[in-house]
């Protein structure tokens, strides 16, 4: 006797869907607010995801395609970790010398449009692929430490230079 195939249901499309937009629409709404930004703390973040993705590199290292596309991932992380540092408002009040930062909505669609084009990525590839989940998951793991590292530097480097601008100027 063979079974019938299970359909999936609207609402396991809709219900991720909804709660990405919720998500969304409390994050953009806590975007328009400047909030301190303290350069003692920007490293925490990568170095917490630099240990996490050490080991579980170690645990599960990745071998030929995958350790290769993992390189490509990393160094593309990096260069939209750094644009993406890029689209941060950073400003420093000039009689305080505190650093404030404001998150850029363009941060935000940034980050949307990875979300689709992985979930597309995943879509096309499907379950009939012969890729292994390391394929899809290890890259990532790696465009994330990327990006995480060098959104952070780019922060780091341009609100120092903002500040001594700052400090110096009469």
């Amino acid at each position: 006797m063979q079974a019938n195939p299970v359909h999936p249901s609207p609402l396991g499309s809709i219900i991720p869907l909804a709660i990405i937009v919720l998500v969304v629409a409390l994050r953009m709404r806590g975007m328009s607010k400047m909030r301190p930004l303290k350069l003692g703390t920007l490293w925490i973040v990568p170095a917490l995801y630099l240990a996490v993705t050490v080991w579980m590199f170690i645990l599960l290292p990745p071998i030929g395609w995958v350790a290769i596309a993992s390189a490509v991932a990393l160094a593309v992380g990096a260069a939209v970790g750094w644009q993406r540092g890029k689209m941060m408002h950073i400003h420093v009040d000039p009689e305080t010398h505190a650093l404030n930062q404001k998150a850029s909505p363009a941060a935000m669609i940034f980050l949307i449009a990875l979300v689709i084009v992985r979930n597309a990525t995943r879509a096309l590839l499907g379950a009939g692929s012969n890729v292994s989940p390391a394929m899809l998951t290890d890259p990532l793991i790696a465009f994330a430490l990327g990006m995480f590292a060098m959104t952070r530097l780019e922060m780091y480097l341009r609100a120092r230079r903002l500040l001594e601008e700052v400090r110096t100027a009469p």
